[in-house]
């Protein structure tokens, strides 16, 4: 190779940049790093540049990559008959924000090369500060099969409520012979925390939640304009461990249980390369 070639970041074939790393040992190396937690620069050297593997995961996560895979997943799993709509229950989990996760700029980060904001970038990073420190919440639903259907990224101390709606709204999985995805389950099941009514007519599905007491005694005050009491089923209750068993299986891949991310949307694509892995399990 010439000195102007290297002076130019030029090839042996003249053409600029350097050889292009195979797209198979990449995803190993984000598989490896979202599984295990290690800072970027501890990768192995047989899964190649730990730079090279961070940017490229960093774009995916920024052009929704990562999104349009799981629902790629998703929806051949739906065409297989491996998905459980007859219940779809929704909860919420803290993760704790490791110290190198605080500190990104203030200024809004951009695509590389393109002049577009991540997809999934959030002004307040979704990092909450609370007594036990910064923490981010992730607010899910998953099918009876204990995989993630749905999810959303916030600050820890955001409530569970207000994110129902939100949470359902993401859920879309295409359907095989083309029209409109699937975003509507059987049944929604969930804690007190989302027995708002306000909610639940909003998208007029079958729910098992309990009805806290404050609420049953605001109804039985207010008489016939209350309302009547909302319909509670135990056995369909007792499923609710499905997304909880689902939040479980999420975390065993530490990079999701504890963020070391500093920004939203890169947090966003852990959560979401964690899912895929549940996906992709027989």
């Amino acid at each position: 190779m010439s000195p102007v070639s290297k002076i130019r970041g030029q090839g042996p074939t003249g053409r600029r940049g350097g050889r292009w790393s195979d797209h198979r040992m990449v995803i190993n190396g984000i598989l490896f790093r979202v599984c295990t937690g290690v800072p970027w620069r501890d990768l192995p050297e047989r899964l190649g540049s730990w730079k090279t593997v961070y940017e490229r995961y960093r774009r995916w996560s920024a052009n929704g990559t990562w999104e349009r895979n799981l629902r790629a997943v998703q929806a051949e799993a739906d065409a297989q008959e491996r998905i459980d709509w007859s219940m779809v229950s929704v909860d919420s989990t803290s993760c704790r924000a490791h110290q190198h996760a605080a500190g990104a700029p203030h200024r809004t980060p951009r695509i590389p090369k393109r002049r577009s904001t991540p997809r999934q970038h959030r002004p307040d990073e979704g990092l909450g500060r609370s007594r036990g420190g910064l923490t981010s919440k992730i607010h899910l639903a998953g099918e009876g099969g204990r995989r993630p259907l749905a999810f959303l990224v916030t600050p820890g101390q955001w409530g569970d409520s207000p994110q129902l709606i939100p949470v359902l709204e993401r859920i879309r999985v295409k359907r095989p012979g083309g029209g409109h995805p699937r975003t509507r389950p059987g049944h929604l099941g969930g804690d007190k925390a989302y027995s708002s009514r306000r909610n639940l007519h909003r998208r007029q599905i079958k729910h098992t939640i309990p009805e806290p007491k404050d609420q049953q005694a605001n109804r039985r005050r207010r008489g016939s304009r209350g309302g009547r009491p909302a319909g509670f089923d135990k056995e369909m209750y007792k499923r609710r461990n499905e997304v909880e068993r689902t939040i479980n299986r999420l975390k065993h891949s530490r990079a999701a249980a504890t963020r070391y991310d500093k920004r939203a949307y890169v947090f966003h694509g852990t959560v979401t390369v964690a899912s895929i892995r549940l996906w992709l399990r027989p």
